[in-house]
């Protein structure tokens, strides 16, 4: 993908597609995307899958006043925009007006656009990509509880992103996301278990080694092996980074403009309150430097800003949109499409907060869809490890856990500095006071 070309392509397109609504006398948004990548997969030495993909997409939000179309193509040449154009025009045309509808304001829009360093291309080939997959899943198989492979695979996706609207934004920019990742069967016996690891960065060169990742994989299917009853009652309960990162995604949910306005998030009204324990904090940080889910410009053409959202347990923001905000009465805190790059205050190593839990269970993985954003209700199938003392004793399946979010918040007793910096909501293990934990 020759990059310049692809951005100045692309910026003349959205220009293009602006034009057209102004004609029609509308107002107009345009996102746009192409993506170009490779992926490879090998599963017990063989090799599985080499794809290479080539996806971009184009859509054009309209507005005839206070009334709403859109309409998108993957289909990048004029005659396909003009189409585009006209088929939000008219479904415009049909809709009744919405008073929250529209552009955000004019003097709103974002003039400092920094560049976030997100562009590192990798010059990956297949031959080398087959290499690094083969050395994730031997490593992996260097493990004496492995029975077999489940695919390893590596991929790398280049991207160019471009947005504008009708308040003269319109920007494009470039962006890389690369990944190495393994899975493995685990037997003993006649018990079998299955699980792997997955990396990403959007440097190459800031990967793991393959064989690392191979054997991290390895590692968590192998150690699942032997898993063991546990009492039903109430204990401490324990998450993982891995899955740490996945309750405060419900508590952002919970906050957002759509479930709030909607009146469907057990948080609507809580602007203010003391939800988490005093000493946490949880920060927006949308413009981290290589960060994965880093913006310098929201959905609406606002700028991004490092912010506050809990502070010393308080909850200071909402996530809201243009059009969240306005049918709330508020401000939009320039999070259309969505809160970028969650971090949370920590302290604790595992070791303290496994010692501070004394009895109770770890959780590293979590099934199920049991939660509940209407009301806070927080039920799902768990497995982990079971603590006694301080100390791992034994795997755990089939278990539930259960409480309500607000009082998992409230309740929370230390967060971990054992980060899991895969995702867009980074934190360590978080320890909770206690759940009702159901087992066999």
């Amino acid at each position: 993908m020759d990059i310049d070309t692809e951005l100045r392509s692309m910026q003349t397109r959205i220009k293009l597609a602006l034009s057209l609504a102004e004609r029609h006398q509308a107002t107009a948004e345009v996102g746009a995307y192409q993506d170009e990548g490779l992926s490879v997969s090998v599963r017990n030495g063989e090799v599985e899958k080499v794809e290479f993909t080539r996806n971009h997409g184009f859509g054009v939000t309209l507005y005839l006043g206070h009334s709403k179309g859109s309409a998108s193509t993957s289909d990048f040449s004029d005659a396909a925009i003009e189409r585009v154009v006209e088929a939000a025009v008219g479904i415009a045309r049909y809709t009744a007006p919405d008073e929250c509808a529209g552009l955000a304001d004019a003097g709103m829009m974002a003039s400092d656009i920094p560049d976030l360093d997100l562009y590192h291309p990798w010059a990956l080939t297949p031959e080398q990509g087959i290499e690094l997959a083969r050395e994730c899943e031997a490593a992996g198989l260097r493990n004496a509880d492995i029975r077999h492979g489940d695919g390893a695979n590596v991929g790398t996706v280049t991207s160019v992103r471009g947005y504008g609207n009708s308040h003269g934004l319109v920007l494009a920019h470039p962006q890389t996301r690369h990944g190495i990742g393994g899975a493995f069967i685990a037997a003993r016996g006649d018990a079998m278990e299955r699980a792997g690891w997955v990396q990403s960065h959007r440097v190459a060169q800031q990967l793991p080694a393959a064989a690392a990742v191979g054997q991290k994989g390895a590692e968590r299917a192998a150690r699942k092996l032997g898993s063991r009853a546990v009492p039903t009652g109430e204990f401490p309960v324990m998450f993982a980074p891995e899955v740490a990162g996945g309750l405060l995604g419900h508590f952002i949910a919970a906050i957002s403009g759509g479930n709030l306005y909607r009146h469907s998030s057990f948080l609507e009204g809580a602007l203010g309150e003391i939800l988490f324990p005093s000493w946490l904090n949880i920060e927006e940080q949308p413009r981290l430097p290589q960060g994965p889910t880093s913006a310098a410009v929201d959905g609406d053409g606002l700028a991004t800003s490092a912010k506050a959202i809990v502070a010393g347990g308080q909850l200071q923001h909402y996530a809201l949109s243009t059009y969240s905000a306005r049918r709330l009465g508020m401000s939009s805190t320039a999070n259309a499409g969505g809160v970028r790059n969650v971090r949370c205050t920590s302290s604790h190593s595992l070791e303290d907060l496994l010692a501070e839990m004394g009895t109770g269970l770890l959780v590293t993985e979590l099934m199920g869809q049991g939660v509940n954003i209407v009301t806070g209700d927080y039920s799902r199938g768990a497995a982990g490890f079971w603590v006694e003392r301080g100390e791992i004793q034994f795997p755990v399946s089939e278990v539930t856990v259960a409480a309500n979010l607000r009082n998992m918040f409230l309740g929370i007793r230390g967060v971990g500095t054992d980060i899991d910096e895969r995702g867009n909501i980074q934190v360590g293990s978080i320890l909770l006071d206690r759940m009702t934990v159901a087992g066999k």
